[in-house]
């Protein structure tokens, strides 16, 4: 999920990064001062993680980009059962 938020400072780059990091269902993040975005990844819901973001930092949350990635697992699995039905 990528995500609109103001970072002013390298203080309001801190705390974001400190709030991601106590969220146990984000697995990466980065961080863009520059652009004033944030893409995580992991399994959540996006409406509550930035719901939890928007009431930690005070600030307005915009979701730019949802994408929703299967493991490689996942689509090895979806493939083989494809190519076993195929006549």
């Amino acid at each position: 999920m990528v995500m609109r938020i103001n970072l002013d400072c390298n203080s309001c780059c801190r705390k974001m990064r400190r709030n991601i990091l106590n969220m146990k269902e984000i697995e990466k993040h980065l961080i863009e001062k520059q652009q004033n975005r944030v893409s995580i990844c992991g399994r959540f819901k996006p409406s509550d993680v930035a719901i939890k973001l928007r009431k930690k930092m005070n600030r307005r949350v915009e979701i730019l980009e949802i994408e929703e990635l299967t493991t490689h697992y996942e689509a090895q699995h979806e493939h083989s059962i494809i190519n076993h039905y195929k006549y």
